[in-house]
């Protein structure tokens, strides 16, 4: 299992950035092989955090492709900066939650 965190700093609009992250992109990442969950944390003073987590590196990577893609397509102007990306293999899990 791989896990991707990409920090965003700068983030106007919070709420609209979160909503679109779920219900737009967060879709396009569910349809990849491998998938395993995606979340979107507000950490704050224009700074949110997104976790990926895949079956696999390539997958992993695959994700951070295309969320480079996809907010400077549809938020550049929301999410003015690029993130800081964290990536590597899970190495410790002590709880899972299940939909």
């Amino acid at each position: 299992m791989y896990t991707v965190v990409r920090r965003y700093q700068g983030v106007h609009d919070m709420a609209e950035v979160t909503r679109r992250a779920v219900e737009e992109f967060g879709p396009q990442l569910r349809d990849q092989p491998g998938f395993q969950g995606y979340w979107v944390v507000d950490a704050g003073d224009g700074v949110m955090a997104t976790i990926s987590v895949f079956d696999t590196e390539d997958a992993a990577a695959e994700s951070t492709a295309a969320a480079a893609t996809w907010v400077q397509e549809n938020l550049a102007q929301l999410v003015p900066n690029p993130p800081q990306v964290t990536k590597g293999e899970t190495t410790g899990v002590t709880a899972e939650v299940t939909a």
